[in-house]
């Protein structure tokens, strides 16, 4: 099992910051970038699409040297048609290696993905080594517990906490995540910070927590990326990552780097007594299979221009074609019969 790297950024997603965050991610892939966007998070707003169109078209631009197929997954409500529990809408997560959920509500999306095919599919392409990305409400999702900020903030609930996707319970820690850390927004009146709670609010908050909750503030423009692999957390962006646990508070600036004992005591789950079935499983390693047989729709387009180029000739053209066929995993060779593309 080789466990995928996970960001998670403040804020920014879409801003110079964000980008070279995801362009660290996207060198990291080997294989043809296929990127999958999740719009849950944001799936209760009528212009669910559009939010997550937005990153994907920043994508588009920011990694086109990457060349990377990127797909929408309206997964946006259970017991719809865009249930996350509609396999018909989630098939491009099963190939995805790289996985973006963003802008929208934290206990939204933690209510709408618990327990779904979608959640499920997206834990074992981590497993299977896919890079996940989280930023600003899908970060909070993510936690052992969330802070509701748009029924405090917005609508003016009392301070409380409720139930996360708590993702990393399979690996025996108990995190919960903080985006818009370091937010001024507020100016001089008002404290909006610690994700437009303040810091008073916040610490009511966390006081709801159980103490061996190990709180990550992440400040706006500014992300940390978690290597399972080197066992370590390192820190992008333009500003830092604080770690709050019971005893003390410590903050990480950008370019550096801390252990991943820091986040307590790490387990590397078993891939599939761990909360996901089997036949999820199977299904996703089935499809990863069925994708690596079959040229990609930019690969058979690449292929056409080719013949279309030897038609006329021009065999200079032909040669980058077939260079540029080549970079995306597959040869190309001239037969009798024509063209014969082989992994």
């Amino acid at each position: 099992m080789t466990l995928g790297r996970i960001a998670f950024l403040g804020s920014g997603e879409t801003s110079l910051a964000g980008g070279r965050i995801f362009e660290n991610l996207a060198r990291l892939i080997s294989d043809p970038l296929r990127v999958a966007i999740l719009e849950t998070p944001a799936g209760f707003e009528l212009n669910a699409s559009l939010v997550a169109n937005r990153v994907g078209e920043f994508l588009k631009t920011r990694l086109q040297n990457y060349k990377p197929t990127i797909d929408l997954i309206p997964a946006r409500k259970k017991d719809t048609q865009y249930s996350p529990d509609n396999i018909d809408i989630l098939k491009p997560l099963l190939t995805a290696n790289l996985i973006f959920m963003g802008p929208g509500s934290p206990s939204y999306v933690a209510r709408q993905l618990k327990n779904t095919l979608a959640w499920d599919i997206i834990r074992a392409r981590h497993r299977q080594g896919a890079i996940l990305a989280f930023a600003s409400a899908a970060t909070i999702s993510l936690g052992k517990w969330v802070l509701p900020v748009y029924e405090i903030y917005k609508v003016g609930e009392d301070v409380h906490v409720k139930e996360g996707l708590d993702f990393f319970a399979d690996f025996g820690l108990h995190i919960s995540f903080i985006p818009h850390w370091n937010n001024a927004e507020g100016g001089a009146d008002l404290d909006t910070s610690r994700c437009f709670m303040g810091m008073e609010r916040f610490e009511q908050w966390r006081k709801l927590t159980p103490e061996d909750n190990i709180i990550v503030g992440l400040d706006e423009h500014s992300g940390v990326i978690i290597d399972f692999e080197n066992k370590k957390c390192d820190v992008h962006g333009v500003s830092s990552v604080s770690v709050l646990s019971v005893n003390e508070t410590r903050i990480y600036p950008a370019d550096s780097s801390f252990a991943l004992s820091v986040l307590g005591d790490i387990k590397i789950p078993n891939p599939i007594e761990s909360g996901i079935s089997k036949e999820v499983w199977q299904m996703t390693l089935d499809s990863q299979k069925n994708s690596e047989d079959k040229p990609s729709d930019e690969v058979l387009n690449l292929l056409e221009q080719r013949k279309q180029a030897r038609a006329k000739k021009d065999f200079a053209e032909s040669d980058r074609l077939r260079d540029e066929i080549a970079k995306l995993g597959w040869v190309v060779k001239d037969t009798k019969e024509g063209q014969l593309l082989t992994k």
